[in-house]
């Protein structure tokens, strides 16, 4: 059975307002399918559902659950004023972006709607009442320090022994990128819960070696 993504997913994927280059995507897509057969994946930082099509084709080709995180509002670097602000995403009567409308309809094409669940909040409400093991946790939220640190501190415990800590935008040179995921990856590291695994552009997984789901990492 072929890992890859599917020709139709694919072109889904790649229709799909976003960022991550197809690379890595194919790299978050081959994660997921060796950890969702495990428990359920959960995404933090949905957007508009480019990475979550690769997570959905997934779940579609081994089963699994994959749960994706995201108040909608866009993160700092989405707003007005911003690099990567796209205007067409902001609602004209409250003047503030929400991308939910667009992530639901990216995912009703690709047909991965009931592959795919939407958590509506910020991953720190989410968090103060999350209790599930997770198989893989995929960091890609809001890229300032607090953000970074906050989606860690509530998500990395809950993956279980085995299971797969994959974190966006891992940039060691500032020069290159923001340094939050960076941190966040160190951190990681240096907790002794977690080894380094395979990196592909910008993303980088780690495996968790020890302790148990809810266990903290440190």
């Amino acid at each position: 059975m072929t890992s890859e993504m599917p020709a139709d997913l694919l072109a889904h994927a790649r229709a799909a307002k976003g960022f991550m280059p197809e690379d890595e995507g194919a790299f978050l897509h081959r994660l997921a399918r060796e950890r969702l057969p495990h428990g359920p994946a959960l995404e933090i930082g949905t957007y508009c559902g480019k990475s979550a099509i690769y997570l959905g084709a997934a779940a579609r080709a081994v089963g699994g659950t994959v749960l994706t995180v995201d108040h909608h509002r866009g993160s700092e670097e989405n707003q007005a004023g911003w690099e990567h602000h796209d205007a067409s995403l902001v609602d004209d009567e409250l003047g503030l972006m929400d991308t939910l409308p667009v992530f639901r309809r990216t995912l009703a094409l690709a047909g991965l709607e009931e592959h795919v669940t939407a958590v509506v909040g910020r991953s720190t409400s989410v968090a103060t009442w999350w209790r599930t093991p997770l198989s893989l946790v995929f960091i890609d939220g809001g890229h300032a320090e607090v953000h970074a640190q906050n989606d860690y501190s509530g998500f990395a415990h809950w993956i279980m022994p085995g299971g797969t800590l994959v974190i966006h935008d891992v940039f060691e040179r500032p020069e290159d990128g923001g340094q939050a995921p960076f941190h966040v990856w160190q951190r990681a590291v240096d907790s002794g819960s977690f080894e380094p695994r395979d990196t592909v552009g910008s993303m980088r997984a780690l495996a968790r070696t020890g302790g148990s789901a809810g266990d903290p990492v440190g």
